[in-house]
């Protein structure tokens, strides 16, 4: 009678909730059973185990054999399992040292032939490894992801062979090299399109580098071919290098998808999504029987965009609200939960009508009034609220198009105005403007008594909500980090207000830079019946 432990290491969202690998072996008729997987899952692994030990020239003894995945209730991908479970196995037998499997966790799957393949999720396994005080042996295509981990002691195998002879003495296998988080920081932006490539569109460019500074959410309403995705696709090379903590996190969920190497290495951009619009809830939020990351944790510290929003499925875009305001999508399972982190910026474009003209000078609109609410309907009210910025965009004259502007701002000039107003937020509040709590405004937010009465003013007479309210002030907040202000003055509430136009109706989209320019924002208040500051 033997046994042995093997430590390894589950997937539970971000988390990786360690799993102890107990293997016991007695007199009895020769079998295995496999205990703390389900029933296909056990089946699968039990078939592996058999033919990759034999295959790598391994004896399996004849006995009765009894693996264990303890705890039992924790919910197991069996794959990854299949390293720790055959090693277990060899110790049990007196065919590997029990002492050498003390201080290492094992992952990996088994092919038939003994060779290690891939898994995904290697990242957060590697980092609760090394806060544990253990070293990591796993296949060598996951070695790198792993090595990102802090303090990480990582050595990459080919074959279930390799490891063993790692672990009697017989040949050590090189370790890993670290791969620090701080090489993909700093990293110069990515060739997106170039801001100066936008022509006209002068309004949408102000709300472009207002997201971009706060980290708000922006919706961009227009006709057809009026520049709404080329804006948004701008919207990268304005954002700050990520951090090494934010490429760290980038990375961690990106593991969980696949493999680092097939999801373009480590992060060194600000990632940019674009799913189409008929993606499932699932999809875009995450979740499945062993919970997956979304499109919404994929953009973590990017861009996520969404284009035609009112064709998305209506529950797509409702399983977006919570997120949207907590910064995480949690997944609930009858045994577990998981958890992503979702902080992407949120940029949504959308056609005023179903014909996409209502509102344009030349009148080319035909849809009927009911037919121009019910598409605008699509999008709930509750999601809108969410939403910062709302920017109403004309069409291009011919004009413009043909004689384009020479003195356009390039994304090199604004993404240094951004920089400068985010490094303000981060050495005031650490976060961006539109990630503070309700509780936090007071302390940041400080404006004059000028400006909190013009803001009073706004919210009594449109009738805004406590959240809109609050997003006012935050949008307002950045606006003063870009003018480099201390204070927040009646012209950046005018402009933050102005930016709250929600409707899409043929007099907004008609005139949007009258109601919506940043200088002519007083115009825009009157226009619904707020004075001026006195």
């Amino acid at each position: 009678m033997s046994l042995s432990l093997v430590h390894s290491r589950a997937r539970c969202g971000v988390r990786a909730p360690e799993v102890r690998v107990e293997v016991f072996m007695a007199g009895g008729l020769p079998s295995i059973t496999l205990a703390g997987l389900s029933g296909s899952a056990a089946r699968e692994s039990r078939e592996r185990l058999r033919a990759a030990l034999q295959a790598s020239g391994f004896e399996l003894p004849s006995k009765r054999i009894t693996v264990n995945l303890a705890p039992a209730e924790l919910p197991k991908d069996g794959a990854r399992f299949d390293l720790p479970m055959a090693v277990g196995l060899l110790a049990a037998a007196g065919q590997v040292p029990e002492g050498a499997l003390r201080d290492i966790e094992c992952y990996g799957e088994l092919s038939l032939s003994g060779a290690l393949r891939p898994f995904s999720g290697a990242l957060p396994a590697a980092i609760a490894a090394a806060r544990a005080g253990r070293a990591v042996i796993l296949p060598e295509e996951n070695a790198a992801d792993a090595a990102c981990a802090h303090d990480a002691s990582v050595f990459g195998a080919r074959t279930l062979a390799q490891v063993v002879a790692h672990l009697r003495g017989e040949h050590r296998l090189p370790r890993q090299a670290t791969s620090h988080p701080a090489a993909g920081a700093g990293a110069p932006p990515a060739p997106d399109p170039d801001l100066a490539a936008v022509i006209g569109q002068a309004q949408g460019k102000r709300a472009l580098e207002i997201a971009a500074a706060g980290a708000h959410a922006l919706r961009l309403v227009g006709p057809p071919g009026c520049g709404k995705t080329l804006l948004a696709r701008c919207l990268p090379g304005l954002l700050p290098p990520l951090s090494e903590e934010e490429a760290l996190e980038l990375a961690v969920v990106r593991s969980l998808a696949a493999p680092l190497r097939e999801a373009g290495g480590w992060p060194r951009q600000r990632p940019f999504r674009a799913p189409m619009h008929g993606a499932s809830a699932v999809a875009l939020v995450g979740g499945g029987g062993l919970p997956r990351p979304g499109e919404l944790s994929l953009a973590h510290h990017g861009v996520l965009f969404l284009d035609e929003l009112p064709e998305w499925p209506r529950a797509s875009l409702e399983a977006l609200r919570e997120p949207l305001e907590s910064g995480r999508v949690e997944i609930a399972r009858a045994a577990a939960q998981a958890e992503f982190p979702a902080r992407p910026l949120l940029v949504t474009a959308m056609n005023p009508c179903p014909c996409g003209w209502a509102g344009d000078p030349s009148g080319r609109c035909a849809c009927p009034a009911e037919a121009i609410a019910r598409y605008q309907a699509r999008v709930s009210g509750p999601l809108l609220d969410r939403i910062d910025l709302h920017v109403h965009l004309p069409r291009v004259p011919a004009a413009q198009l043909v004689r384009r502007d020479a003195m356009a701002e390039d994304s090199a000039t604004v993404r240094a105005r951004v920089q400068a107003a985010r490094a303000r937020q981060m050495a005031r509040q650490g976060r961006p403007n539109a990630h503070l709590a309700p509780g936090e405004l007071e302390r940041h937010c400080r404006a004059s008594s000028a400006a909190l009465a013009l803001l009073e003013r706004a919210a009594e007479r449109l009738r805004l909500s406590a959240r809109t309210t609050h997003r006012v002030l935050r949008v307002a907040r950045t606006l003063a980090d870009l003018a480099d202000a201390a204070a927040i003055e009646p012209p950046q509430i005018a402009e933050a207000l102005a930016f709250r136009s929600t409707g899409v109706s043929c007099e907004t989209a008609a005139l949007p830079a009258a109601t919506l320019g940043p200088s002519l924002s007083g115009a825009g208040m009157a226009r619904h019946g707020v004075a001026g500051t006195d």
